[in-house]
């Protein structure tokens, strides 16, 4: 690898087999900055990613990761693994996304910059070849309505909806990095849930929906919660019930799991080499400063 510059400017990676985020904390831990590059350059694209869905801004979003990359390697000495590793990322990585959001407060938000920028180029990385081309444009046109639904979230609702639904974090997990209890975090992901479902159902819907009657209870709620076990196997039986004789609530809740599936499958970014080069010069700067 003699000449190949190293990612961060840390020493030579070992060959041995991959190890885990905790095998990596360790090894950091220890002085081993071959295990921090590795664990850092492991969480590098779904750190930016959160940055940029909370703070709608490219620029903020370089900011966050830099300070995120940063703060963890001042920091993880001290990490005594009470949460995942991913977990406490992603909560330092909330904490500057909230000093960006008070820095801007009355900066008018640019999202449209941001769609042209970071939502097309998104949309296309994940335009499937083998889709017809009416295939691939409402493709598009739900991944669209969902980043823009997403966006629409205010901030407390948004980051329970991005941790849990697109990274894929359990409730537990989310609450830690949020410092909020288990239980606000299931009510905030349940109503963030709804809002979005509801912008983005008209694309996702096969048929017409029939009319909603009064009788029917709230499914998306109800399905939301059975989805963090949270509901009762009676309760969950009276849903059966209903959905098997409803056509719009079983199309109501269709529509939930096919934009959850949709957050799932939101696409991972590549950092842009400009604000790779520009985040490794600051954390080496960091790193040769603290040795």
């Amino acid at each position: 690898m003699a000449g190949i510059p190293l990612p961060y400017g840390f020493g030579p990676m070992s060959t041995n087999e991959p190890r885990t985020d905790e095998q990596l904390v360790e090894g950091a831990q220890t002085g081993d900055r071959a295990a921090l590059e590795r664990l850092l350059e492991r969480h590098e694209r779904r750190v930016y990613r959160f940055g940029l869905k909370m703070c709608r801004d490219p620029e903020a979003a370089k900011d966050v990761l830099q300070e995120t990359l940063i703060a963890a390697a001042r920091t993880v000495k001290d990490f005594r693994g009470a949460s995942s590793p991913s977990t406490w990322l992603y909560a330092i990585a909330r904490s500057f996304c909230i000093k960006q959001r008070r820095r801007s407060k009355f900066a008018p938000e640019r999202e449209e910059s941001l769609d042209a920028e970071v939502t097309g180029r998104e949309v296309r990385g994940i335009a499937d070849p083998g889709r017809a081309p009416d295939e691939a444009l409402s493709g598009k046109q739900v991944e669209g309505a969902l980043e823009q639904a997403i966006a629409e979230l205010e901030p407390m609702y948004r980051e329970v909806l991005l941790l849990r639904d697109v990274e894929g974090l359990s409730a537990a997990e989310v609450a830690e990095a949020v410092g909020a209890s288990v239980e606000a975090v299931k009510s905030r992901l349940h109503r963030a849930r709804m809002a979005v479902r509801e912008k983005v159902a008209p694309l996702l819907s096969t048929e017409p929906l029939a009319p909603i009657a009064d009788a029917c209870p709230e499914v998306v709620s109800l399905f939301s919660r059975h989805l963090e076990g949270e509901i009762s196997a009676p309760v969950c039986e009276q849903m059966e019930r209903h959905l098997a004789t409803c056509l719009r609530c079983t199309e109501r809740c269709a529509t939930l799991q096919k934009t959850l599936a949709s957050c799932a499958r939101t696409p991972l970014p590549e950092v842009p080499a400009p604000v790779q080069v520009e985040v490794r010069r600051a954390l080496r700067q960091f790193l040769q400063q603290a040795t």
